[in-house]
């Protein structure tokens, strides 16, 4: 009886509605990070000025680049726990998860380790303005000591997702939200820390978070079939393999993008802070898109994966219909705000008068790549849920490497549109993934393919 309290089968009841009550939580747990995130931006926009917002956007951009290791991983976790699910495999739980923990955290360590040692060089191959690098150093130096906690609490929400719950992991984004709030008033606006108060804030409430969801698992341990014994924690090969295999390209695919993402941020860098700022402040609003699409990829992971599992075929393309609608129709609506204001938009975060005489450009080409948030999220909750994940890196490389910084170029270098050139490029880049994912759908191949598991 207990282990239904974690334990939910997917492969039962309307598609849509599963989708909707598994996706709601995570939209709020979404919500909130957008929140802090958010917070994070508008308290060092007021207290620091143009020079802090560039240096924490491009800070987060390069400790993202780190953390997108983890993610990956992160994410093969939670679809191969579905799939064993789906398929009635729930007896291999226990060393998919003790594995999966103990590997994170291994790759963690290297992660902390790799980024302290090169975070002054990487500044510095992305081109951040001279007077924002003391900032983006104490930044993203801080946020990099607390990257292990960070992995952590992806492992642990990848877990839950895997077993349909995306309930607790809503919990504690909460609690790290309203903490990195508080932390953020305290350390920036009464102590003045700049944005290594900022970096600290965020630490911190993270930290907390992963305590208070490893504390969580510990006590419902008997509800999901981990003990939590020391050898439990053992990595075993036959869990890793999967886990890797999955795990590898997609962490490769994700650092395809946001490395691409990073060397167009270090060609707009060189344009100077205004054109910097204004790009940071632009990249924040966009993402707010990932509110829905995110969670609607999230969700829509665990349904596609406990469907293909139980090899439910129809189940799974009305997911993927769900996905697409709801994504479509968030993101355009957004689109439609920034398009008609975007100066009141982007003041939130900055009033310097450069940087909002260039909202109105930007919001045009914001719309092209919205529309490629949500075509990404249909795709990527296709191929990450039926563990195709070679496809995935491929469309991935040609998206980030390609396409986004092809097209850039292209346009911000040869046909000498500047800034804007450099936006468009990025944008029409965004679209590729959908595309690609659309076209391998209506193949039907996808049918065919054997589980990871």
């Amino acid at each position: 009886m207990q282990q239904k309290t974690i334990i939910k089968d997917l492969t039962t009841g309307s598609p849509v509605k599963q989708l909707l009550t598994f996706a709601l939580p995570f939209i709020f747990a979404n919500l909130l990070q957008q929140v802090y995130n958010m917070a994070d931006m508008v308290i060092i926009g007021q207290y620091v000025g143009s020079a802090g917002l560039a240096a924490a956007s491009n800070s987060g951009e390069l400790a993202m680049f780190f953390l997108f290791i983890g993610m990956g991983f992160a994410n093969a976790g939670q679809v191969i726990i579905s799939q064993h699910i789906g398929a009635g495999n729930r007896g291999k739980l226990q060393s998919t998860i003790g594995t999966l923990f103990t590997f994170g955290f291994i790759m963690a360590a290297c992660c902390t380790v790799l980024s302290l040692a090169l975070c002054d060089r990487a500044l510095r191959l992305v081109n951040i303005p001279e007077a924002a690098m003391k900032y983006a150093h104490d930044y993203a130096f801080t946020y990099f000591c607390g990257m292990i906690p960070v992995f952590g609490y992806n492992m642990v929400s990848s877990i839950l997702r895997g077993m349909g719950d995306s309930k607790h992991p809503f919990v504690f984004i909460a609690i790290s939200a309203v903490l990195n709030i508080g932390l953020d008033l305290l350390f920036v606006g009464v102590f003045h820390m700049e944005c290594f108060g900022a970096a600290l804030a965020t630490v911190i409430s993270q930290s907390v978070s992963f305590v208070v969801s490893m504390i969580f698992l510990y006590r419902h341990r008997d509800s999901f079939g981990f003990d939590f014994r020391p050898q439990s924690f053992r990595i075993n090969r036959q869990a890793l393999k999967p886990i890797v295999r999955l795990g590898l390209p997609i962490s490769i695919q994700s650092i395809a993008i946001s490395g691409s993402m990073l060397y167009i941020n270090s060609c707009i860098n060189s344009l100077g802070i205004v054109a910097a700022a204004a790009t940071a402040v632009g990249n924040k609003i966009t993402l707010i898109a990932t509110i829905c699409t995110q969670a609607m990829q999230a969700a829509g992971n665990s349904l596609v994966a406990q469907n293909f599992g139980a090899r439910k075929f129809r189940r799974v393309s009305s997911t993927l219909l769900s996905i697409l609608c709801f994504c479509t129709v968030f993101c355009l609506a957004l689109g439609v705000l920034l398009l008609i204001f975007p100066k009141a938009i982007f003041s939130v975060f900055d009033r310097d008068p450069a940087v909002l005489a260039l909202a109105p450009r930007y919001a045009i080409y914001c719309i092209i790549n919205l529309l490629g948030f949500a075509t990404r999220a249909a795709g990527f909750a296709l191929l990450n849920g039926i563990g195709y994940a070679s496809l995935s890196f491929a469309a991935s490389v040609l998206d980030g490497i390609a396409a986004r910084i092809g097209f850039s170029l292209l346009f911000g270098e040869v046909m000498h549109m500047g800034i804007e050139g450099y936006w468009l490029g990025g944008a029409i880049a965004g679209n590729v993934i959908g595309v690609v994912c659309f076209f391998y759908y209506l193949s039907g191949r996808w049918k065919k393919r054997q589980l990871v598991v």
